[in-house]
């Protein structure tokens, strides 16, 4: 898996997660889902997102890195 694919999972993770919670528990819980679709958005035209820095942490690596050119 790469850093951009690990990017997009955690992502719709943590959305589908605060969705839940804005249902069950209270609908505060969309504020997350407001700040991941900020950082989404920051990220597409900054292309960095501190997500990325712990997923290379993490050992993943960058989508440029795997191509075989």
């Amino acid at each position: 898996m790469t850093v951009e694919r690990g990017l997009r999972l955690m992502a719709a993770v943590v959305i589908l997660i605060s969705l839940g919670m804005a249902h069950f528990v209270s609908p505060n819980w969309l504020w997350l889902t407001a700040l991941v679709g900020l950082n989404l958005l920051q990220s597409a035209f900054t292309n960095w997102c501190p997500a990325m820095m712990i997923l290379r942490a993490a050992g993943l690596k960058d989508a440029s890195c795997t191509r075989a050119n």
